[in-house]
């Protein structure tokens, strides 16, 4: 089967993501600086969420670059992955309209996990139907980066509840170590 169609339709959901969220940004009643104000918790959270975006999507086209097929375990794997990122902009501004309380910020640890998740299935599904000797197999697997992130999603769910901002500053820690692309990837790509 084909993976054309399937990088397509990814690409199309992750821009509607990207669109829905940014119209999460009101437009201020009020023509002063101090009327962009209250929109600044809601502003930082698309921030955030768009630059995970961004990560999911830079690391999918990799992923899609080195797959040299895909099959249904493959289609379903992705469509679950399309299935979390599209709950991005639900979570980022039920967090940024309420200014990072503690159950809003739960939630977008959460939904962040799962979509990590779903990413380590994707990834998984095309090892399998690749087989383990290939070079998509060769390329992926579980790194430090992976584990380290994981484990930062658990302590920002788990300290959120003693303050949100332990989670907000998981979540940017997060997006900072995969805000570059995996070098082992770039380097089979080159």
């Amino acid at each position: 089967m084909n993976k054309n169609r399937l990088e397509a339709f990814s690409d199309g959901v992750l821009a509607i993501i990207i669109t829905i969220m940014v119209l999460e940004l009101k437009v201020p009643h009020g023509s002063s600086l101090q009327a962009l104000t209250p929109l600044i918790p809601v502003f930082m959270s698309y921030v955030l969420s768009f630059i995970f975006v961004g990560i999911y999507w830079n690391n999918h086209h990799h992923m899609m670059q080195l797959a040299k097929k895909v099959n249904g375990k493959v289609l379903w794997a992705n469509l679950h992955l399309l299935f979390w990122l599209s709950l991005f902009p639900f979570a980022t501004a039920w967090m940024g309209e309420n200014h990072y309380e503690t159950w809003p910020v739960v939630m977008y640890g959460c939904v962040m996990f799962m979509a990590a998740m779903a990413y380590f299935i994707l990834e998984s599904a095309l090892k399998k139907l690749h087989g383990p000797d290939s070079e998509f197999a060769n390329t992926f697997g579980t790194t430090i980066k992976d584990t380290v992130s994981c484990l930062a999603y658990v302590v920002a769910i788990g300290g959120s509840f003693i303050t949100p901002w332990v989670g907000i500053a998981c979540y940017v820690f997060i997006a900072i170590i995969w805000f570059i692309p995996e070098r082992r990837v770039e380097k089979k790509i080159a």
